[in-house]
């Protein structure tokens, strides 16, 4: 077989996936406030969400039989560009406070109260969307330290969240 880049090239269609072609959608629950598209702008990193279907080995006359077991998800991490006014930030402060207060320790006991559903879309070189996963029932658990220092001149704080969230579906995948 031949090289032939002109066949390759006519096959990428559109020039490829682009990894800085992307939107995430965070929706905040009422109580933490959160300007959603203020958010999306913010958002520098995050991932097309993963999902593992787990290993059931089951010993068969001197063999092991592979069988599918359950599927879990990984957390989903996000990065986030912090404004002088923290509002991203403080918007996922609150969340995260309503989750489980820092000072009081109660906590919110209905899950519908504190989960919402978050997106990210994968776009195409004009801006259109061209595969969206929605993640369902999410929650942020860690929101990462801000490291400051005198030496970090000239540079802008970032943070990751990391969200955990009960399963995610993909546009045009149907079980």
């Amino acid at each position: 077989m031949t090289l032939q880049v002109d066949k390759f090239k006519a096959k990428l269609i559109g020039g490829g996936a682009r990894a800085n072609l992307f939107k995430v959608t965070v929706n905040f629950p009422g109580y933490a406030g959160g300007d959603v598209e203020f958010t999306s702008f913010m958002v520098k990193a995050a991932s097309l969400p993963a999902s593992t279907i787990g290993l059931v080995e089951l010993p068969f006359r001197g063999r092991i039989v592979k069988l599918a077991g359950d599927r879990t998800f990984d957390p989903w991490s996000i990065t986030i560009i912090n404004d002088t006014g923290m509002t991203v930030r403080n918007a996922f402060e609150k969340w995260s406070n309503g989750i489980n207060g820092n000072k009081s320790n109660t906590s919110l006991s209905n899950p519908a109260d504190y989960q919402v559903d978050m997106s990210v879309d994968q776009l195409d070189g004009q801006g259109n969307i061209v595969k969206t996963y929605d993640i369902r029932g999410a929650w942020p658990s860690v929101i990462s330290a801000i490291d400051v220092s005198n030496d970090s001149t000239n540079t802008i704080e970032e943070y990751t969240v990391e969200i955990q969230y009960d399963y995610w579906e993909a546009a045009g995948i149907t079980s």
